[in-house]
């Protein structure tokens, strides 16, 4: 049986010479999608995450996992703005590109919120969606940005108190 593409190679990323097939990954892609076209409509849609789903089938647990990141993003947007620009003081939040203001929500999201993702994990995750959507200097960027959050994390930052307990 032939994999299909998936939506970035339908898309011209670069991804489409090698196909994501672990789950999560997948899930993660397809929530960056649908912040992104959230954060260009101002609302986010069902319909944009159906049409994502309909073209990037997920199961039923990683499309669990992607509604679950998307309601987290977007319900705790605003701190994890707040966040982007302590972190990223040189660049207004506003002016971020789309794709890496995004993708650094979505790995905060779960650096912070969500207990089942390692720390390594999220960070890792979001360097490869930046380095398949984002620009030429975006994994670098968010990997920065990531990596300043990674230490205030371990140096018990004040702004980083809303991090879940252990696990991490």
């Amino acid at each position: 049986m032939e994999e299909q593409p998936s939506l970035a190679g339908k898309l011209g990323c670069p991804m489409s010479t090698a196909p994501v097939t672990d789950q999560r990954s997948r899930a993660r892609m397809v929530a960056l999608q649908a912040l992104f076209a959230a954060d260009v409509r101002g609302v986010v849609e069902e319909t944009s995450l159906d049409w994502l789903l309909e073209e990037e089938p997920l199961f039923s647990k990683a499309r669990d996992f992607t509604e679950s990141l998307l309601s987290g993003v977007w319900h705790n947007g605003a701190s994890l703005d707040q966040l982007i620009q302590r972190y990223a003081p040189a660049w207004p939040v506003s002016q971020l590109s789309l794709i890496d203001r995004n993708i650094l929500r979505l790995a905060l999201y779960e650096l912070l919120y969500h207990v089942g993702t390692p720390s390594k994990t999220a960070v890792n995750e979001a360097v490869e969606l930046a380095k398949i959507f984002g620009s030429e200097s975006s994994a670098r960027f968010v990997n920065g940005v990531l990596g300043s959050v990674m230490a205030g994390l371990e140096a018990g930052e004040p702004a980083l108190v809303q991090r879940p307990p252990e696990g991490r």
